[in-house]
């Protein structure tokens, strides 16, 4: 009975730290986001109080507004997180990779397999569609995906292979697509063959460096 509470208590306090550093990595992108939440759960609460009157009911209608006026509010609050954390890593070296890394199912990310003296690097990605290799960086990148596509063919001949590159100039994706870009391919491989095709890559390997840190939403969500 004891370390079940226990358990709970880490977890409820786990569940706090994450809330607690996505708000303050909101903030510091979007100062007004406090004011803005409270606005909301007072124009909910206020609404349903206001329909508990027509009903001659005041009193019920506030105490069924308040768990709606809540999720309303935690509803915007995830919206306007997800969007301020990508925000917060976009342009530092590697956020591309933290965005693919946060990918819990079905992908398999590599970071950093290539890099060069200005910092463009190629990750890659292996999933049901395939590789994926997914390029940072100014122009030089496209030959470093290049040398990395000739690579993983040797490795893993006949595996569909797809290029990207994370931008927002034509033909690029931007960061905070990234996550649907992937999910958007089709399948191509079974997951027995995903499987292998990951297990030849390993003999590839892949160079290691910092990713950015921070509170980085799966699937573009902070809980």
């Amino acid at each position: 009975m004891f370390k079940r509470k226990k358990k709970e208590e880490k977890v409820k306090k786990q569940r706090f730290q994450t809330f607690r550093d996505a708000y303050k990595v909101t903030k510091s992108v979007k100062p007004w986001i406090g004011g803005a939440l409270a606005a909301i759960f007072i124009v909910v609460l206020i609404i349903g109080i206001s329909l508990g009157f027509v009903f001659g009911r005041p009193i019920y209608g506030g105490f069924v507004t308040i768990p709606l006026a809540l999720l309303a509010t935690m509803f915007f609050f995830t919206r306007v997180a997800g969007a301020a954390a990508y925000t917060n890593i976009e342009g530092q070296i590697g956020a591309g990779a933290s965005v693919l890394m946060a990918i819990r199912k079905g992908w398999t990310t590599t970071p950093a397999i290539a890099v060069n003296k200005q910092q463009d690097m190629v990750h890659r990605s292996v999933g049901r569609a395939g590789i994926v290799l997914t390029g940072e960086g100014g122009f030089a990148v496209r030959q470093m995906i290049q040398d990395e596509k000739r690579k993983s063919e040797r490795y893993a001949p006949g595996v569909p292979i797809y290029e990207v590159y994370v931008g927002d100039a034509d033909g690029q994706v931007p960061l905070r697509k990234l996550q649907k870009h992937l999910a958007k391919l089709p399948k191509k491989l079974t997951a027995t063959q995903m499987r292998e095709v990951r297990a030849r890559l390993k003999a590839v390997g892949g160079m290691s460096l910092p990713i950015p840190k921070g509170p980085m939403p799966k699937n573009v969500k902070i809980r």
